[in-house]
């Protein structure tokens, strides 16, 4: 055989090219891409929705007022005033892109922990105003630009990682969104944000 009429990859080259693909999976793909946590955040708005059923049901027994506990810390306090009575699937209270640990189901989760912020104080005739959302970076009122979810996908915040997250407004509408406000969500007298246990 003459010399270089035979070519064929070394190992090296072998290996080398298996990393390179196996790398630009992870990154397409894997747990904090966006296309992964693009679908969490689809998952994650069927869960808001399927919590507003329940929050819809409570308001039309409590003359349009959404769950309220009185000196509440946590969103965990007012929400699982919806525990077992509106609804006994504790499931959808646990965001798909947090790492969250699950809940017994049909029991009150006021002493454990749940994966969204809310908005104690809102009436149902508040129909534009956010009701519910992935946890929030702080309980402040946000200006349009400013970080409501993680940036960097270190908590606080981070359900899904650093690419945003989901808002539930009080007709049921969600909305995604990225990382920073894509509007001003204040917070009116009597009104007040509640993160999740942290």
């Amino acid at each position: 055989m003459e010399d270089g009429s035979l070519r064929a990859f070394s190992l090296l080259e072998l290996l080398i090219t298996t990393a390179l693909i196996l790398i630009m999976f992870v990154m397409l793909y894997g747990h904090s891409s966006s296309t992964h946590q693009r679908r969490q955040k689809q998952a994650c708005q069927q869960n808001l929705q399927t919590i507003y059923v329940a929050l819809q049901i409570y308001a039309n027994d409590h003359d349009g007022l959404f769950p309220a506990k009185t000196n509440a810390q946590t969103s965990e306090e007012p929400l699982s005033l919806l525990v077992p009575r509106y609804t006994s699937v504790t499931a959808h209270f646990i965001c798909p892109g947090s790492k969250d640990s699950r809940l017994p189901e049909g029991e009150s989760f006021e002493k454990r922990k749940i994966s969204y912020a809310y908005y104690m104080g809102r009436r149902a005739s508040d129909t534009a105003e956010v009701l519910m959302s992935d946890a929030q970076v702080n309980t402040q009122p946000k200006i349009q630009g400013q970080p409501v979810f993680s940036t960097d996908g270190k908590k606080p915040g981070n359900n899904h990682h650093r690419y945003g997250g989901n808002f539930l407004f009080c007709d049921g509408r969600l909305e995604m969104s990225r990382a920073k406000a894509p509007f001003s969500i204040l917070v009116p007298p009597g009104v007040v944000l509640l993160n999740p246990t942290p």
